[in-house]
């Protein structure tokens, strides 16, 4: 068995596995697609195209995406990600070669089974101390996610000082999550491993890998439970969250048809997961026991596989895949109850609500449209549209707080934030926290009397705002710190804030 975090060691076994299996074993490759792969697809897409940073790269995940549309990707790159361009380094005919490569099945199928999510379980020495081993408020803590280089802080939310610093799984997704007590951390890697840590003793606790492609990872409301999603296998597998021992494993196939999962998110007053799916036109809610998950299939007139919530769970808003509307679902009798007007491609999975005169509203940011859309709750109509510098990614706000935050992620003007007031429902403040670099995803103190921002780079810094005056607090160096989330925030759930 490998030993904790020897990333570098992973990719190395596998990349000589991989090419040496393809080479002897795979007639239909072609050796020298196999070399452009292994020089300039690997790092991203996982050695045995299993995925990484970047998607699966197997027929199974390309199903949806025609072969000219996947050489176009390859030649031009993907606008709004880190997919590059390789038309002007290699020659269209090998590229031609590497898209039939990626759209070649494995020599032999690809599967992780429950037994193989069994033997990867890792076991680190228990502390026997229940106290915390610093003087911080345990509910005032953030955990702030650098991607740079693979790692996280512990941060004080008073003081705004680093407690300690510790090495993560390559490529974490989806955003931790704490017990509802606060003192253990869940973490999702892109590659399938769960692993637990202990906040008051800053130490791991336990490991397992529950598939080739993670999407996310959810904890239930009791915190008993941990469900993950995953694109390859597709399915989703149910843990104990004491040791991570496997309860259940829920293939996502319906009438025949199978599919990846997209996300799980918890419905805390529900008591169950809802799930998220990438090829079926269904929404499933899963409600977790020690026997396994009771699986509630609800049919859907378009794929979602965006979602936002209601504060009480009661309302599902998906976005379209096409990009031309957003649907309203009630939970509770499965039908749909509302159409949004709301074009572009919404990231309704980062959208917030708060109070507004005598309602709640809702506002998406738009990864494809420069604009904010705010929609009343009450009867599910646009309110108003705000125009932006461009595309946007994360919008977030707090209780505690008069304004929302919302990033122009993408284009030119990746450096913006805009500052909306909750009230006139317009922007009265633009920030450039640090010009020509990528700003993004906003947290909150538990009072949400101070707004903690990432700048998106290796050398990046986490900036440190008063959240009423706007004016800038401090600033910490860190590596690509892509989130922060704060303990109380989201054990509470609160209104506004990355949940």
């Amino acid at each position: 068995m490998l030993k904790p975090f020897n990333h570098w060691l992973l990719p190395l076994l596998l990349g000589t596995l991989s090419a040496q299996a393809w080479a002897e074993t795979d007639t239909a490759a072609n050796p020298e697609a196999i070399q452009i792969y292994q020089d300039n697809c690997a790092g991203c897409h996982g050695q045995q195209r299993t995925g990484g940073m970047g998607p699966a790269l197997l027929p199974e995940s390309l199903s949806r995406l025609k072969k000219q549309e996947a050489l176009n990707v390859i030649l031009h790159g993907r606008a709004l990600t880190q997919m590059p361009a390789f038309g002007n380094q290699i020659a269209e005919e090998k590229l031609n070669r590497l898209v039939d490569l990626i759209y070649t099945p494995p020599a032999e199928p690809l599967s992780f089974t429950a037994a193989d999510i069994q033997a990867s379980r890792v076991h680190y020495p228990q502390p026997d101390n229940d106290k915390p081993m610093f003087s911080a408020d345990p509910q005032n803590l953030f955990i702030v996610v650098e991607l740079g280089d693979h790692s996280a802080t512990l941060l004080d939310g008073d003081t705004f000082t680093p407690i300690t610093r510790f090495k993560t799984r390559f490529a974490l997704h989806g955003g931790p999550k704490f017990s509802p007590d606060g003192r253990y951390v869940y973490f999702a890697s892109r590659d399938g491993w769960i692993s637990k840590y202990d906040i008051y003793n800053m130490a791991w606790l336990a490991e397992v890998r529950v598939g080739i492609n993670t999407r996310n990872l959810a904890i239930s409301d009791d915190g008993q439970y941990l469900m993950a999603a995953n694109y390859l296998p597709g399915n989703l597998v149910l843990l104990n969250s004491k040791d991570l021992s496997l309860i259940d494993i829920i293939p996502a196939s319906s009438n025949g048809d199978n599919s990846r999962v997209s996300a799980v998110y918890t419905a805390p007053p529900r008591g169950s997961f809802i799930a998220a799916m990438k090829d079926i036109a269904e929404v499933w809610e899963l409600t977790p026991g020690e026997d396994g998950a009771q699986v509630r299939k609800i049919a859907t007139q378009d794929y979602l596989d965006d979602f936002f919530f209601d504060q009480d769970y009661q309302h599902l808003i998906g976005s379209s895949r096409k990009g031309d509307s957003a649907t309203v679902l009630n939970l509770d009798s499965g039908k749909e109850t509302a159409r949004l007007d709301i074009k572009g491609m919404p990231h309704l999975g980062s959208g917030i609500t708060w109070k507004y005169q005598d309602t709640e509203v809702l506002m998406s940011p738009n990864l494809k449209d420069s604009r904010l859309t705010i929609i009343d709750m009450k009867n599910w109509k646009t309110i108003k549209e705000i125009d932006t510098q461009g595309p946007g990614f994360f919008a977030r706000s707090h209780d505690g707080s008069p304004y929302a935050w919302s990033d122009v992620f993408f284009g030119p003007n990746r450096d913006v934030i805009n500052i909306i007031d909750k009230e006139t429902l317009s922007i009265v403040k633009t920030l450039k926290p640090m010009p020509g670099k990528t700003s993004g995803h906003v947290e909150f103190t538990r009072d949400g009397r101070y707004a903690l921002l990432s700048i998106w780079e290796d050398d990046g810094e986490l900036i440190v705002y008063d959240a009423k005056t706007l004016e800038e607090v401090k600033r910490l160096p860190m590596k690509k710190p892509s989130g922060k989330y704060n303990v109380y925030n989201k054990t509470r759930y609160v209104r506004g804030t990355s949940h």
